[in-house]
Parts: C-alpha cells; sequence; structure tokens
C-alpha cells in the first residue's frame, strides 16, 4: 500500500526540566497485564495565522512545555525493565520521551476528507522498535509533521505498561495547557500500592477468573494461526444521534424477566451490535462459541474509590460470551444482556480478587509475547471474537495547545481483526464513531448489517 513520505528533519530526548525522583518504580499487577505495545494517537490542525514566528517555533514550544509537564508526569520519561525474567519494572531516570519533528510535501484536505486509520497515513505516527532491548525505548514518542499547506499533524505513542486511556489524557491535556501557557491545573497521583496485591502470603482470589482463559477458536481449529495471517481492513463507520438513540430503544424493546432491571446503556446496546452484525458477516455456524471483550475502568468500582487522577493503568479485561446462532437469531436485548452481565461482575471484590489472582501468578509469558509483538500482532480478538472499547467517555476532543482545536482526532492504526474502538463524534452533536479492524472479507456484509440492521427487527 502507498505510503506518504515524510521526512524527518530532527529527532531528540527531552528530560525533564527540573530534577525528579530516580529509582525503581513497582507496577501493579494490573500494568503487568497490559501489552507491551505503545498506543498511538493522532490530531490534525488546519493552518492558521497564530503560528508562532520562526525565532519562536512550534518544536521549541512543545519541547519547552513537554519538559516541564514531565517534572509532574517524570514516569513518562523513565524506562521499563524485566524482573525476575517475566516480570516489568519501571526505572525513573530521567531518560526522557523521544520528540521528532517531520515535513510532509503532501497538503491537509487530501488527508482528512476520507481518513481512517491505515497504512497510508503510518508516518505521521511515531514508529516503535520493539527489537530494541525494552530497557532503551522510550515510554511516550512525539512526533510533529509539518505539511505543505501549513497544517500539520501532532501524534504520540504511549506504552500502555505505564498509562492507560484515562491516565494518557490527563497527561496530553495538561501538556496542552502548559503549552498555552496557563499553570498545570491537577498532579497525577502516582501511587499503585494502591492496586497492588499485599506481600506474601497472597490471599487466595474470590471468584473464577474467565477472562484469562484462552479465548474461542472456529469450529474444528485447535488456534487461530490461520486467521491471523488474513488481510484486514479498517473503516470509520459514524452513528449519527438519532441512529445512537435508534439502537438503545432496540435493545431496551421486548425486554423480558430475563433482562435485568436498569435499562441498557449505549456502550452496551452499541457493543452488542458490534458483537451481532460480526457473527453475520463471519457467517458462522449455529453452535459457534464467541467472545466479547470489554475493557473496564475500574477508579470508580473499587471501594474506596481511586483518585481520578490515579496515574497507570486501573483498567482490566472482561468477557461476555455465547453462541453466535443463538446472538444472531435473538433480538438485540439478548447481546446487550450479556454485555451487562459481564459489566455488572466487576465490583471491588471482582478487582481485588483479580489482583490476588495475577499476584498469583508464576508468569505472564501468555500476556507479555515478546514473539508476538515483535510481529505486530498484539493480542488477537478476531473471528469468531471481537473486542470493543470505549473512548466515549475520554475528553480527548478540543485539544488546544495554543492554535486552536484540531479539526480531526483518531486512533493509531488498529492492531487486527477483530479490534474496534467507540468514539464520540467530531462535531460535538451526540454522533458516535465506531473504528474497526475487520478482514477484508467480511467488511463490506458487516457495514450492510451495522446499518441495515438498526432500521429493521432483524
Amino acid at each position: 500500500m502507498w505510503k506518504m513520505e515524510v521526512i524527518v528533519k530532527s529527532c531528540c530526548l527531552v528530560q525533564p526540566a527540573e530534577p525528579t525522583w530516580n529509582g525503581p518504580f513497582s507496577l501493579s499487577e494490573l500494568d503487568q497485564i497490559g501489552v507491551l505495545t505503545h498506543v498511538p494517537t493522532i490530531y490534525f490542525y488546519k493552518p492558521t495565522k497564530n503560528w508562532l514566528t520562526p525565532e519562536h517555533t512550534i518544536i521549541k514550544t512543545l519541547k519547552n512545555s513537554l519538559s516541564r509537564v514531565l517534572v509532574p508526569f517524570y514516569p513518562l520519561a523513565g524506562r521499563l525493565c524485566w524482573l525476575d525474567g517475566d516480570r516489568l519494572e519501571l526505572n525513573c531516570n530521567a531518560e526522557g520521551v523521544q520528540l521528532i519533528e517531520a515535513e510532509c510535501e503532501a497538503k491537509l484536505d487530501e488527508l482528512v476528507n476520507d481518513f481512517a486509520p491505515s497504512l497510508k497515513f503510518d508516518n505521521l505516527i511515531p514508529h516503535v522498535n520493539y527489537h530494541t532491548p525494552i530497557e532503551k525505548i522510550p515510554l511516550m514518542i512525539v512526533q510533529l509533521t509539518k505539511f505543505q499547506c501549513g497544517g500539520i499533524t501532532l501524534s504520540w505513542t504511549i506504552s500502555h505498561v505505564v498509562a492507560d486511556g484515562q491516565s494518557a489524557v490527563h497527561f496530553i491535556s495538561e501538556w496542552a495547557r502548559l503549552t498555552r501557557g496557563e499553570p498545570l491545573q491537577v498532579a497525577p497521583f502516582l501511587d499503585r500500592k494502591v492496586l497492588r496485591a499485599g506481600e506474601p502470603p497472597v490471599r487466595k482470589p474470590r471468584f473464577e477468573h474467565f477472562e484469562f482463559n484462552p479465548l474461542p477458536f472456529l469450529i474444528g481449529k485447535s488456534s487461530n494461526e490461520n486467521e491471523m495471517k488474513k488481510k484486514t481492513t479498517i473503516a470509520m463507520l459514524k452513528l449519527t444521534k438519532f441512529q445512537v438513540e435508534k439502537l438503545k430503544n432496540k435493545a431496551n424493546r421486548k425486554r423480558t424477566s430475563d433482562d435485568i432491571g436498569r435499562a441498557y446503556s449505549r456502550y452496551e446496546a452499541i457493543a452488542g451490535h458490534i458483537w451481532r452484525c460480526a457473527c453475520k458477516a463471519r457467517q458462522h455456524a449455529y453452535e459457534q462459541p464467541t467472545s466479547l471483550i470489554i475493557c473496564m475502568d475500574v477508579r470508580k468500582r473499587v471501594q474506596p474509590p481511586l483518585p481520578q487522577m490515579y496515574f497507570g493503568n486501573a483498567i482490566m479485561d472482561v468477557v461476555a460470551t455465547g453462541l453466535s446462532g443463538e446472538l444472531v437469531t435473538n433480538q438485540l436485548n439478548y447481546a446487550a444482556r450479556k454485555v451487562r452481565e459481564a459489566i455488572d461482575r466487576v465490583t471491588s471484590e471482582y478487582v481485588h480478587s483479580t489482583i490476588d489472582f495475577l499476584k498469583n501468578q508464576k508468569e505472564f509469558s501468555r500476556y507479555q509475547d515478546i514473539h508476538a509483538i515483535r510481529n505486530n500482532l498484539g493480542p488477537f480478538y478476531g473471528n469468531p471474537n471481537i473486542g470493543v472499547i470505549s473512548w466515549i467517555a475520554l475528553p480527548m476532543h478540543d485539544l488546544n495547545f495554543g492554535w486552536g482545536k484540531e479539526i480531526l482526532m483518531a486512533p493509531g492504526t488498529l492492531d487486527c481483526d477483530g479490534d474496534s474502538l467507540i468514539l464520540r463524534g467530531q462535531d460535538g452533536d451526540d454522533s458516535l464513531v465506531v473504528s474497526l479492524c475487520l478482514q477484508v472479507d467480511h467488511l463490506k456484509s458487516f457495514k450492510k448489517f451495522f446499518y441495515g440492521d438498526i432500521v429493521t427487527d432483524n
């Protein structure tokens, strides 16, 4: 696939502007199961008359504010290292965040009219070389790309071991605030002991944790190796406010005594809808087992609640399971109920049981598969399964570094078949966007069901 030519003009490490605490920084059990890969995001900004003068360039301003924001967020300037072979530790050594300045001869309008994350725009997002020893890999890499028309993209990729989505957005928001010349608003809460298991002897988990079992394979298969090799493509599917409400109404229509009391949320309705459409598009047999992976923020689910600005991974996956035939022959509320049941398992007791379960594991090799990571595979949610992550609640839009809000924000390239994200629409009109990676052979059918089933009783 054609890739846009981008020329790197400069590259440097940005270190904290003041001395910060140095030494080993213990990670929580929920950090240990995060993938070793980095999570990319990209923002597009139109040309503006308010660009800074050559004597006070954008890159200099970003470098200065990045250096200052790394003082309170000093863990991001450190490096990971292996501890006891298969557990990770964070070395707070202030080595810094990598900052890249690049140029592109294309015009911004050529990109944003029909943007979807793809390899076509890969050079606008920083690359991470996972063949480098982990002790040398920056936890964050930033890339500023200037276009011929005067527009720019600002992108970054942040280690998922060190920060989840909420933490990453907190950091970026404070960085933008300092770049605008404003003071830091809220410092991060860095103490991860609140989500760590106690010292030995560790308690036994109080629940069964099926979410760590292998996901289903296609009937007759003993692995997903063949599915992982199939060509995928990415789509950005918009849901208008009307379509979102229509799906919520469908999920809450014809409720039965099996349905849990309160009305299904838009996430539960949309996730159930995506799951059903994937089963239909993939043409599963009726008895095909299938799982939906749900990423949960536990900050408000543990008691006492975590500080909202807890910096780290306060997320965990839970799994809804079912048979494809039952999902597609029943109404949407059946799938939404499966999603609700999985979400409602995540109580404070369940979170702490998960932490105890993980602490009792002798190794994390099944979660930290470096071979898969180096081949850009990551966790595989593909056929017959799907992962649906919600970024709806993350305040990712209207990111102003001093030159106005972005014209477009998007996740970087999704990893593999079955990855999907639900994002708020760019226009602030309560619309949503589903960013989805699916096998090429399945996407056309998926789109047909995705939009067609909203207006039918299927």
